[in-house]
């Protein structure tokens, strides 16, 4: 990984035992009536932590949970998740009351070698998201190593994901290396052919992410109802589609320069559409020359789905983000589902590498069983969207040459 130190460079420049590292993770996971929901976060700083602690080092964990206003709320206080991350790593997690200060020094003061503490939600203090330097340097008090693993945060310049790298020798974790190896693998040096699938509901959201794409990859699938917009834009009728008509301009630029690029734009051909949206509507595929003025498109049909799997055939990486259709609402999820399982099957096979992210992604890909079988499948929102658009991410870059 170019640039990046990881814990394998930290491993070999010096001895842990008693060295207090302060790992950035990203803690901040769903949670009902006190319970967490979804451990995927968690998970995946299992083996960072997990690593540190067990080569003797004192493991102090910042994070931010919620949306707190700059100061103390009890219900975004992270001592529940230490508790549960306790349980998650088969090892005790004690937690500190404050991320700076006399209460954070005290919790770190009290760890033993091999010992994990939690500090509390770093968004308690206006410095963290306004990426304070002197609130970086607090921070920074109470560790002699900084590891970010919290890729998903690295979209934001913050004090803890930013600042502070450059307070401390900076190291990426495991799931940051990880990340970071599977994004390179996926349009920072693929291998060509490349298939790219963007959906969801509006392009509006994904402009940036349109234009970037069709400068890196061989062929570019638009699904979801941003599908619409473009083919609305070419002349096509939409019905009582989602549409936004304000973006025809924009679509028909995104097409040019796909076309100027050597890009091959897929839209839908065939579509599945209905007069209602919602679970068992009658629904039936038609042309998308001839889709109904009282119906709306729903998702991609049958010949559309044919096309778009003979270009999986050829590729060696597929890269996705967002869904084909409405794919929370059966059987509107018939074409995202049967998409997503054979990428994953062709993936199994190792005749492609392919990449995805995003939680509407994520969602869709659970629902078709086919996560497990991808290369890799990416925790990270916000992140992994600015990452496929080519922006530059603070809490990356800010481990560069460090």
């Amino acid at each position: 990984m170019a640039g990046h130190k990881t814990l394998d460079d930290l491993f070999k420049a010096v001895g842990l035992r008693g060295l207090r590292i302060l790992v950035r993770a990203d803690l901040n996971v769903p949670m009902a009536e006190g319970r967490i929901t979804d451990t995927t976060r968690i998970d995946r700083v299992a083996s960072t932590l997990t690593e540190l602690a067990d080569r003797g080092a004192k493991v102090v964990v910042l994070s931010h949970f919620g949306r707190p206003k700059g100061a103390p709320e009890a219900k975004y206080s992270l001592a529940p998740v230490a508790a549960a991350l306790g349980g998650i790593l088969g090892r005790k997690v004690s937690f500190g009351a404050d991320c700076i200060g006399p209460e954070a020094k005290k919790a770190v003061d009290a760890l033993p070698e091999g010992g994990i503490v939690v500090l509390e939600n770093t968004r308690f203090h206006p410095g963290e998201e306004n990426n304070d330097p002197a609130f970086a340097k607090a921070l920074a008090e109470n560790g002699n190593v900084y590891v970010n693993d919290a890729f998903s945060c690295a979209h934001r310049a913050h004090a803890s994901t930013e600042a502070i790298a450059h307070e401390l020798p900076a190291y990426a974790g495991r799931a940051m290396e990880d990340e970071l190896a599977a994004l390179d693998k996926a349009l920072g040096n693929p291998a060509h052919p490349v298939v790219a699938i963007v959906g969801g509901a509006k392009v509006s959201t994904k402009i940036s992410l349109l234009g970037n794409l069709v400068k890196k990859v061989d062929t570019l699938v638009i699904g979801g109802g941003m599908a619409n917009t473009f083919l609305a834009a070419q002349g096509k009728k939409v019905g009582k589609s989602l549409c936004e008509r304000d973006l025809f301009d924009t679509a028909r630029h995104i097409l040019a320069n796909a076309r100027k690029a050597g890009c091959d734009i897929i839209l839908p051909t065939d579509v599945v559409v209905a007069g209602e949206f919602k679970a068992g509507a009658a629904a039936k595929t038609v042309s998308v020359d001839a889709v109904p003025d009282d119906m709306m498109i729903l998702d991609v049909g049958a010949d559309t789905l044919a096309y778009i799997a003979g270009r999986f055939e050829t590729a060696k990486t597929v890269v996705w983000n967002g869904p084909l259709g409405a794919f929370e609402v059966p059987p509107f999820d018939q074409g995202t589902s049967e998409a997503a399982r054979q990428v994953a099957m062709l993936t199994k096979m190792g005749a492609l590498i392919s990449v995805a992210g995003g939680g509407d992604t994520v969602a869709a890909l659970n629902e078709a069983g086919a996560t497990e079988d991808f290369t890799y499948v990416s925790a990270a929102g916000g992140a992994f969207l600015e990452w496929m658009e080519g922006v530059e991410l603070p809490g990356v870059a800010a481990l560069e040459g460090r």
